[in-house]
């Protein structure tokens, strides 16, 4: 039976109406939607917010150390402290990674699921289907990674347009079944002539996101500004790297990396929508298949 707040996917849309869908698809899954998003990707979303607040910890303590070094003698004892942050900085780029794929495979079987299911999405295959293509979409996310990092070497504008154009490799490789370097051409073939509808899509979901974002870290900048303005007169600046690396401020900081975490996948349910309508475009999926059905 055909849920009657169902959202369909399959068919082409105008910039304006991407936008109001992917907002009106929380509005009326956000309950589900999210406990999803908490129950499947929650501990890797938790173990990457927890390093990422210790490695900001650990830069704010050697940064303290390095002012306090500034008139040393020995600069080789400020190299060895910058050493150790390249090693603490790879570990950071692999484990946001990892939180990106499962945060994205999680929002895009789920997606699938309430596609297939007119509105009722299965929790259980969109774990198993998360679970079992992590390897796989890691594989996506490294060359897309290499891609884009390349081209923006190449000033920036490159990176942009291969961001914009790799945005809907996941999609394709979720919703059609295709390996990595297939979802990768595809891409190329979807954007072809709609690549400015789709970054300006991409680039309003963003900016929305961001500043819905921002709410999560309002409760940690202000105890941060309280806390560091009890030192601001202090002449030490290790004073001032305690202030802000304090049990209270790393909490609420973990908090605000959470949420932000969980708020990016909104962003991917945007991607959806425009996949399915250059998809529509290209193909009819979505038509064809409600001729089918209005035979059958």
């Amino acid at each position: 039976m055909e849920n009657h707040s169902f959202i369909e996917f399959k068919k082409e849309r105008d910039l304006g109406a991407i936008i109001n869908d992917t907002f009106a698809f929380i509005r009326e899954n956000w309950k589900s939607y999210f406990s999803a998003i908490i129950k499947i990707a929650g501990p890797f979303i938790l173990a990457g917010s927890i390093l990422m607040v210790v490695i900001l910890g650990y830069y704010l303590g050697v940064a303290g150390e390095m002012a306090g070094m500034v008139n040393s003698s020995n600069p080789n004892d400020m190299f060895g402290l910058m050493i150790p942050m390249f090693g603490w900085i790879g570990l950071m780029v692999v484990v946001f990674m990892l939180v990106f794929i499962m945060v994205s495979l999680t929002s895009l079987y789920y997606i699938k699921s309430y596609i297939e299911n007119n509105g009722e999405v299965n929790i259980e295959d969109v774990k198993s289907n998360t679970y079992k293509n992590i390897f796989k979409f890691l594989g996506l996310g490294i060359l897309i990674v290499l891609m884009i990092g390349f081209g923006a070497v190449l000033c920036y504008l490159p990176g942009i347009y291969l961001w914009v154009v790799l945005s809907l490799a996941t999609s394709i490789m979720v919703f059609e079944d295709k390996s990595v370097g297939e979802s990768i051409s595809h891409c190329f073939v979807l954007i072809k002539e709609q690549w400015w509808n789709t970054f300006g899509v991409l680039l309003v979901v963003t900016i929305l996101v961001n500043i819905l974002g921002y709410a999560f870290s309002i409760p940690a900048m202000f105890y941060d500004l309280i806390s560091g303005g009890t030192t601001i007169g202090s002449n030490d600046p290790t004073e001032i790297v305690k202030a802000l690396n304090d049990p209270i401020s790393m909490g609420l900081n973990i908090i605000s990396f959470i949420g932000k975490f969980v708020l990016s996948s909104i962003t991917l349910i945007a991607s959806v929508f425009i996949y399915y309508d250059l998809n529509e475009q290209k193909n009819l999926t979505g038509t064809i298949e409600k001729i089918d059905s209005l035979g059958q």
